[in-house]
């Protein structure tokens, strides 16, 4: 698709570098400290942005709510699902430094609101864009909220299906807003990658005439360098400073060296790809002469025959 959008300094979409997103998360667990050593490595790691979630338990769940499958498999069972967000809340009086650290480290800083009290408390702070987690993809009206802040969004489609997404983009685009990016993503923690199916990213840029990107939860690099291959334009994978901490997310999230790997390979699948231009190399241009066959006679011609 030929098109870009505006991440705050950043263009991100038609002949642009894929833009690489850190999911801090809750990998933070509730530190400050954490969070602030999350950025440096995001940064260190070749992320263009670090991403973390903005709650407050007491608004996102009932008392009583369930955990989802998944963390119970990595957490305390016995613990509830509201005891265990309140421990992985981000205290709003840190995101002044946070994203300060942000602005001396190069790389920019956005989270994911869960309620219009998030989304206003993110909007007064400027992000650059916001991200809409999956579960959003089926609430249009907080969708809309947060489009009419005006600010670029990321949409991550887990979960969804093609009603579901279409409700969504007509809810964005109702505001005026066409801004957007909608990530393809499983919604399982780890995901298989034989349910990464990155053809749907592709026809969802079809479909909906978008830009596109992929939220990764799989535990290798092939279906993030797919996306890229098949014309993403933002990628999403977690990240956490060691796997064995407690939480739901760190043992699923990639380590500071992997994401430097998973970075590294795409710039390598970028450059692989080239662009649609048909035309020799500098290189093979220089090999032509020693290369090509030409017309020459096999005996001796005098001048003049």
């Amino acid at each position: 698709m030929n098109k870009s959008i505006s991440f705050g300094p950043v263009a991100v979409g038609s002949g642009t570098p894929t833009f690489i997103i850190a999911e801090a998360g809750v990998n933070h667990n509730g530190s400050v400290d954490r969070a602030m050593d999350l950025v440096r490595a995001a940064k260190q790691a070749g992320a263009d942005c670090v991403k973390f979630q903005t709650f407050s338990a007491d608004r996102v769940v009932m008392p009583d709510a369930p955990k989802a499958r998944y963390q119970t498999l990595v957490t305390d069972p016995a613990e509830s699902q509201i005891d265990m967000l309140a421990a992985l809340e981000l205290d709003p009086g840190a995101y002044d430094a946070l994203i300060a650290l942000c602005m001396e480290e190069g790389i920019l800083f956005t989270s994911t609101p869960y309620n219009e009290e998030d989304v206003a408390f993110l909007d007064r702070l400027g992000m650059p864009v916001l991200k809409a987690a999956s579960i959003h993809i089926a609430e249009p009206a907080f969708l809309r909220c947060m489009a009419e802040t005006g600010r670029p969004l990321i949409v991550s489609t887990g979960m969804a299906s093609w009603d579901e997404v279409a409700r969504a983009v007509d809810a964005i685009r109702a505001t005026g807003n066409e801004d957007f990016v909608l990530l393809q993503c499983t919604s399982n923690y780890p995901s298989v990658i034989e349910d990464a199916n990155i053809r749907a990213m592709a026809a969802m840029a079809d479909r909906f005439g978008c830009l596109v990107g992929y939220s990764d939860h799989t535990q290798t690099d092939s279906a993030c360098l797919a996306a890229v291959s098949l014309g993403g334009c933002v990628l999403e994978k977690h990240l956490t400073l060691d796997q064995a901490l407690p939480g739901p997310d760190h043992s699923t999230s990639a380590t500071p060296d992997a994401f430097a790997g998973l970075v590294a390979k795409v710039r390598e699948i970028e450059a692989v790809l080239g662009s649609a231009e048909k035309a020799p190399t500098e290189a093979e241009r220089a090999n032509m002469e020693g290369m090509r066959r030409s017309i020459t006679a096999r005996r001796n011609i005098a001048a003049g025959a």
